[in-house]
C-alpha cells in the first residue's frame, strides 16, 4: 500500500514537468530557478495511509548547518522549492504520534525529490496513559532500584519566569471610530479646495439660489425622509422681434392720405413669459422609475406689440397701432403614479393625470402641446420599447400669449404611439402612431374680437371635422448618417369646409426627411418638407394636409422665417402659414382655428450648417426654397387666376450662446430674411421680408 501512494505520488508531482522532460532539461518546479537549486515534495501520513494534516516537517542542511521550517497541508502534502543542493536531515514531528527517526536525503541540483514519511499514534493504556515502549511480547524491563533521596527530594530547579506579557490593548468605541449617518442625504463633504481661483471646484457648499451645487430646492437630497424630493424650477423667457409683415392699409389707415394697398409693414414684439414649476416626487432618483409625483406650473406672460398700421392689434381701429396684454395660465397641474414593476430591469407601466406637456412624436408635426388629459405610459424589454395612450380635452388659448385659459374648446384629441429603439440598426429608433381629432362645431371671436371659430371665408358656419392620423417616423442614425423621417396619412371628413362649401372625405398625406453628417465641429443638414395639396377645392374629397396642434423644429425651426413668424393673406381674416409652423393651412389662427384640409399644400427644400464654434457658441445657417403644390384653392379664395406655384427663398442665420455650459442661462439671435417669387408677389407683396429677433432665458 505504500510503495503504491508513493508512486501515485510521483506520477502526480512529475506530470506537469514531462514537457520540460520532453526537451532534455531535468524537471523542475514553475518557481524553481533554472539548473541552480533543488526541490522537495512528500506526504507526512499515518500507518493507515492517512495524510496528517498540520505536522511539522524540519530540513537541516549538513553542510551549512542551516534549518529549514514547513508545515504540512490539510491531506498532508508538503512542498519546497529553491532548496540549495546537498545532504540534508528530514525529521516530521506531530502532537500524539511518536518521534520518528531522521531521514539523511541527498538532493541533487535541478531534481525533484519525493520523501513519504509515516507517524504512529501513540497508544494508551487502559487509564489513558500513553504505555512505555517494549519489544513486541516480551517481559516489562525491570524497576530500575530507588536511590537514596535524602530527606527532601530535590525537584529539578525551573527557569525563573521573565516578566509577564503586556495587557491587549483594548478596542476603541465604536463611537471613536466609525461615524453613524442615519441619513446618508445629509453628509456633508470635506471643505477641500484643490486648485485656487475660480473653476470647477469640488466640494463646494450649496445655497438656496443655487442650481449648479447640492440644493434642496433641486431634488439633490430630500425635503423629508429618505425618498421624498422637491424639484422647483423658474424660468424667465424674454423674446425681442424687429420684423416686417405685409399688412392691408385699410379705411382706419394711420395714414389715410396714402392710396397704397399695403401699409406700413414694421412691427415690434416684446414677450416675456416667467414660469414656476414645483415638482414633489418619490423614489431613489436613480435608473428607477419614480413612485409618484405631483407637478404644478403656473405661467405669467407680458407682451406689446407696436405695429405701423390700425387694425393689426385690435380689430377696432381706435385702439391704435400698438398693445399691451397680460395674462396668467396653468400650463402644468397634474399627478402621477407608478402602477405597476414589469420587470427587474425597471420596465414599468405608469399614469398621469391632469394638464400635462405632451409631444407625440420626434419633431411636432401633428400635436405639440400642454393640455388636460390622462395618459397611460411605460416601457418594455429593457427600455426597448416604450409607449403612450393619452386622451386630451383641449382648452381654449389666450390669443396674445398663447397661454392655456380656464375654459374647455369642445375638442378632444386621442394618441397612441409606440417606440421601438435600435430597430434594424443600433441606434436608430422607429415609432408608430395614431391621432384622433374630433373638434366639434363652435363659435368663437379672439381676444382683439377677430373671428376665428370658423373661419371668415366661403361658407361660415360652424362645423365639426373627425381625423384619423396614422403615422410612421424614426429618428437616430445608421452608420455615420443622422436620420429623421416622418410620414403621416390622414382620413375623416369636415362636415363643412368653408372653402368647398360641403361635407368632404379627408385624404391627405404628409412626409418628411432630414440627412445630416457630423464632421469635425460642423454637421451639415439637408431636408424635404411636403404637405399634400388640394387640386380641386370643390370637390367630394379634401386632400390637402393639416395638423392638429403643431410646433415642428424642422427645415430650420427659429432660423426660417416661414416657420417662426407667420403670414396672413391680406383682407382675408386667415392666414398662409401659422406661427410656429409649416403646413399652409388657411386657418384663421392655429392656436385658436380649426383644421382646414382644403388648402394649397407645399414643398420645403432645406440645406443647413450648424457649428459647435466652442463649447459655449454654437452657430446656425439655414436656407428653405418654398414652393406651393397645387394654387387652385388661393384662386378661389382671392378671385384670382394663375397665381404661380413659387412662394420664396428663406435664409437665416443665428447663434446660441451658453455662458454655463448649461442651458440654465441661454441667450439666442438670429436674421431670417424672406425673399418672395413670383406666387408669392402674386398674393401679397414683392418686397423683402426679415426679421431680427433675440431670446434671452434663465432657468433656475
Amino acid at each position: 500500500m505504500k510503495r503504491a501512494w508513493l508512486c501515485l505520488l510521483t506520477l502526480v508531482a512529475a506530470a506537469p514537468l514531462c514537457p520540460l522532460a520532453a526537451q532534455g532539461n531535468p524537471p523542475r518546479l514553475p518557481r524553481q530557478s533554472e539548473v541552480t537549486t533543488a526541490a522537495v515534495q512528500g506526504i507526512i501520513r499515518m500507518e493507515n495511509g492517512l495524510g496528517i494534516s498540520g505536522a511539522a516537517i524540519v530540513l537541516r542542511n549538513q553542510t551549512t548547518g542551516n534549518q529549514i521550517a514547513i508545515t504540512a497541508a490539510g491531506d498532508g502534502v508538503f512542498r519546497l522549492a529553491d532548496l540549495a543542493p546537498g545532504l540534508y536531515r528530514v525529521t516530521a514531528s506531530k502532537e500524539g504520534f511518536e518521534s520518528m527517526d531522521p531521514l539523511d536525503i541527498t538532493f541533487t541540483t535541478g531534481g525533484i525529490t519525493v520523501v513519504d514519511i509515516t507517524l504512529r499514534v501513540v497508544t494508551l493504556d487502559e487509564n489513558g496513559l500513553r504505555s512505555i515502549p517494549r519489544a513486541f511480547g516480551g517481559p516489562l524491563p525491570p524497576f530500575p532500584e530507588e536511590a537514596d533521596l535524602g530527606p527532601y527530594r530535590e525537584l529539578p530547579a525551573l527557569t525563573p519566569p521573565g516578566p509577564p506579557p503586556p495587557p491587549p490593548v483594548p478596542m476603541a468605541e465604536e463611537s471613536k471610530v466609525f461615524t453613524p449617518v442615519p441619513n446618508r442625504w445629509q453628509y456633508e463633504f470635506p471643505k477641500y479646495r484643490r486648485y485656487s481661483g475660480n473653476g470647477d471646484i469640488p466640494y463646494v457648499d450649496g445655497h438656496w439660489y443655487d442650481p449648479f451645487n447640492r440644493n434642496k430646492a433641486k431634488g439633490d437630497y430630500p425635503i423629508f425622509g429618505n425618498n421624498t424630493f422637491l424639484n422647483l424650477t423658474v424660468t424667465s423667457d424674454t423674446f425681442l422681434d424687429k420684423r416686417t409683415l405685409p399688412v392691408p392699409s385699410g379705411l382706419g389707415s394711420i395714414d389715410p392720405d396714402t392710396g397704397e394697398f399695403f401699409g406700413n409693414f414694421g412691427q415690434f414684439a416684446i414677450t416675456e413669459n416667467v414660469a414656476v414649476s414645483a415638482t414633489i416626487f418619490h423614489g431613489d432618483t436613480s435608473f428607477r422609475p419614480i413612485d409618484w409625483q405631483v407637478r404644478f406650473t403656473p405661467e405669467f406672460n407680458f407682451n406689446y406689440l407696436k405695429a405701423q398700421e390700425n387694425g393689426i392689434v385690435n380689430i377696432d381701429v381706435r385702439k391704435g397701432p400698438s398693445r399691451y396684454d397680460q395674462h396668467a395660465g396653468v400650463q402644468e397641474a397634474f399627478f402621477e403614479a407608478r402602477l405597476k414593476n414589469l420587470s427587474s430591469e425597471y420596465d414599468f407601466v405608469s399614469a398621469r393625470a391632469g394638464i400635462q406637456s405632451f409631444n407625440s412624436d420626434f419633431r411636432g408635426f401633428i400635436f405639440n402641446d400642454q393640455e388636460p388629459g390622462l395618459r397611460l405610459f411605460g416601457n418594455l424589454k429593457s427600455n426597448r420599447y416604450q409607449y403612450n395612450l393619452a386622451a386630451f380635452a383641449m382648452l381654449e388659448k389666450d390669443t396674445n400669449s398663447g397661454l392655456n385659459s380656464f375654459a374647455l374648446r369642445h375638442q378632444q384629441v386621442f394618441v397612441a404611439n409606440l417606440y421601438r429603439q435600435d430597430f434594424i440598426k443600433p441606434g436608430y429608433t422607429i415609432q408608430v402612431s395614431f391621432h384622433y381629432d374630433k373638434d366639434d362645431a363652435s363659435f368663437q371671436f379672439d381676444q382683439n374680437h377677430f373671428l376665428v371659430r370658423p373661419q371668415p371665408i366661403g361658407s361660415v358656419k360652424p362645423h365639426a371635422i373627425r381625423a384619423y392620423y396614422y403615422g410612421l417616423t424614426g429618428d437616430g442614425h445608421i452608420g455615420r448618417i443622422n436620420v429623421n423621417h416622418a410620414f403621416y396619412q390622414v382620413v375623416g371628413h369636415d362636415k363643412l369646409n368653408p372653402l368647398a362649401r360641403h361635407r368632404v372625405d379627408i385624404n391627405a398625406q404628409m412626409a418628411a426627411l432630414e440627412l445630416s453628417l457630423d464632421k469635425d465641429w460642423l454637421r451639415y443638414r439637408v431636408s424635404a418638407f411636403w404637405a399634400s395639396g388640394e387640386k380641386n377645392p370643390r370637390g367630394n374629397t379634401a386632400h390637402g394636409f393639416d395638423a392638429i396642434f403643431d410646433n415642428p423644429d424642422f427645415a430650420g425651426g427659429i432660423f426660417s422665417f416661414w416657420n417662426r413668424e407667420g403670414l396672413r393673406l391680406t383682407s382675408t381674416g386667415v392666414g398662409i402659414v401659422g406661427g410656429d409652423s409649416l403646413v399652409p393651412s388657411l386657418r384663421s389662427s392655429k392656436i385658436e382655428g380649426q383644421a382646414n384640409y382644403v388648402n394649397p399644400g407645399l414643398f420645403i427644400y432645406n440645406a443647413g450648417v450648424d457649428a459647435d464654434v466652442t463649447p459655449k457658441l454654437r452657430a446656425f445657417a439655414n436656407l428653405n426654397f418654398v414652393r406651393f403644390q397645387y394654387t387652385k384653392p388661393l384662386e378661389i379664395l382671392l378671385f384670382q387666376d394663375s397665381i404661380h406655384a413659387g412662394v420664396g427663398a428663406d435664409m437665416g442665420i443665428g447663434i446660441k450662446y451658453r455662458p454655463k455650459l448649461s442651458d440654465n442661462i441661454t441667450v439666442t439671435g438670429g436674421f431670417n430674411t424672406f425673399f418672395p417669387f413670383q406666387g408669392f408677389s402674386d398674393i401679397s407683396t414683392s418686397k423683402t421680408l426679415y426679421s431680427l429677433f433675440t431670446n434671452v432665458r434663465f432657468q433656475f
